[in-house]
């Protein structure tokens, strides 16, 4: 709860996204999220209604996560985070993107075939699952996340 005060007097004393990705004294992970503020969970509900087939991990935001941060596109705020299974990180992730305001969760689920060989490029063989209906600038802001993982090629 302390992380979560730290980073909304960060971004409401700095007046912009680039403050708060700066600040490393105020992270939390996304696997923390839900449990931090009942807007966050509201939304990621609303974000599920309608979807199926997604793994528990998904659906409760649990599992291994790096810290948060905070990016602007085009006017637009966002807080970004990275998840995985515990037990599966390479095969599996997703990449999830709230609004400030957390009224809208946008998210990219992508799925590698199990035992890949390593010289397959995991770009090649992914699925790529977009949940929240994210506009194509919000899709690039997902990819460029995942694009940004060294084992991803």
């Amino acid at each position: 709860m302390r992380a979560l005060k730290t980073l909304l007097a960060a971004w409401v004393l700095s007046g912009s996204a680039a403050a708060l990705a700066a600040d490393t004294d105020a992270q939390f992970h996304l696997n923390e999220l839900l449990s931090s503020d009942v807007a966050y969970q509201e939304t990621w509900q609303e974000l599920l209604e309608g979807e199926s087939r997604l793994p528990d991990w998904v659906m409760n935001l649990s599992g291994v996560a790096s810290p948060m941060q905070g990016l602007e596109d085009d006017g637009d705020n966002y807080l970004l985070g990275e998840l995985c299974p515990a037990q599966n990180c390479f095969d599996q992730r997703l990449y999830v993107a709230f609004t400030w305001d957390k009224d809208n969760a946008y998210a990219l689920y992508v799925q590698l075939p199990a035992g890949l060989p390593a010289d397959r490029a995991p770009s090649q063989h992914a699925t790529l699952r977009w949940l929240g209906e994210p506009d194509e600038a919000v899709q690039q802001l997902l990819l460029e996340q995942l694009q940004k993982d060294p084992n991803w090629y």
